[in-house]
């Protein structure tokens, strides 16, 4: 269960030009196809957001002392690096803290198998019947590659067919082998379990559920179109957020993403900053703001025994005046990069 959770969850979002591998994954990198001025616009929109670049940082406050790490949750084996960074830090922490444990993802498990209304809607019009003929099939063509035939796609609801086709085909088809557990979450939650640090969740299990629980039926089906020009290119999205994500190029996969879907996903400039603002709020700010005060008592608590946490959650969560890393430091706490 843990891979259909990654993948509910999200990963980080869904020069010359070549190609590159995620896994098994081959894809071209789109930010590196870009024209130059075009490259220069996204490199301008990045430049004044706080902690844009970085993967790992540490935040301290007294003798409180928070080590963060952004991760991305899908296989690669580049996540070595990251972990063997991480082993004596890690290996001192008190408490590991990442979105969900594997408490959660249990009761997540659970919530899914006794209670399939979660992802399948059961009354009301079915999908097919609320988007167009055309929005219909490309969108049924997308989800057969990845695995999920037109019947089934029919009744699904449209949050968690949007996140679907934020995947590549590829990498679902690694998760439903079983894969995925190769995530930098999973890698940190399994290597805590091995030194015997306990894993905190900073999120009840049923998270992924509430995030949409407010959006409008229209609100519902933008989700999806924003999702479907992409949607045929997922496995050069992939290779292009990982490089970003491993280059430590963090706020540029969201700006590119701003900017894909100006130039191709077919909705106006109002639509698609409509759209960028609500899952900035929904999927990155009000969760950024929640998990504040675990992280510092936590961090508090870890004190008073000479020790420090770990905290690992997914890298966008980071930046931003509205990032993990602001508000920590709107609250008194010194920010130092370590990864610089």
């Amino acid at each position: 269960m843990r891979n259909i959770l990654a993948l509910l969850v999200g990963c980080l979002a869904g020069a010359a030009v070549g190609t590159a591998a995620v896994g098994q994954c081959v894809g071209t990198n789109l930010i590196e196809a870009l024209p130059q001025d075009n490259r220069a616009r996204i490199e301008a929109a990045v430049a004044d957001v706080p902690y844009h670049r970085g993967l790992l940082w540490q935040a301290s406050r007294g003798d409180a002392v928070i080590t963060l790490v952004g991760t991305y949750h899908f296989a690669d084996p580049r996540h070595q690096r990251m972990m063997d960074r991480l082993e004596d830090i890690l290996s001192d922490a008190q408490a590991l803290y990442v979105e969900a444990g594997p408490e959660e993802e249990a009761r997540l498990t659970r919530a899914l198998s006794d209670d399939p209304t979660l992802m399948v809607a059961t009354e009301g019009p079915t999908l097919p019947e609320r988007l167009s003929a055309e929005e219909w099939q490309t969108l049924s063509n997308a989800m057969a590659d990845r695995g999920t035939p037109s019947v089934m796609t029919a009744k699904l609801r449209p949050w968690y067919v949007a996140l679907m086709l934020g995947v590549s085909p590829c990498m679902l088809n690694a998760a439903q082998a079983g894969d995925m557990a190769g995530g930098l979450d999973h890698l940190l939650t399994d290597r805590a379990g091995e030194l015997g640090v306990p894993v905190r969740a900073l999120e009840p299990w049923d998270t992924v559920f509430t995030l949409f629980a407010d959006l409008t039926p229209e609100q519902e089906l933008d989700m999806i179109r924003a999702s479907l020009t992409a949607a045929s290119h997922a496995d050069d999205y992939a290779v292009t957020l990982t490089d970003a994500y491993f280059g430590g190029d963090v706020w540029t996969i969201w700006e590119f993403g701003r900017f894909d879907a100006y130039q191709n996903s077919g909705l106006s400039k109002e639509a698609v900053d409509q759209q960028m603002e609500f899952a900035q709020t929904q999927l990155m700010d009000q969760r950024n703001e929640s998990w504040i005060a675990p992280l510092e008592q936590g961090a508090d608590r870890a004190a008073q025994a000479g020790k420090g946490i770990v905290a690992g959650f997914g890298a966008l969560h980071l930046p931003g005046d509205r990032g993990v890393l602001r508000l920590l430091e709107d609250r008194g706490w010194q920010i130092r990069r370590l990864d610089g």
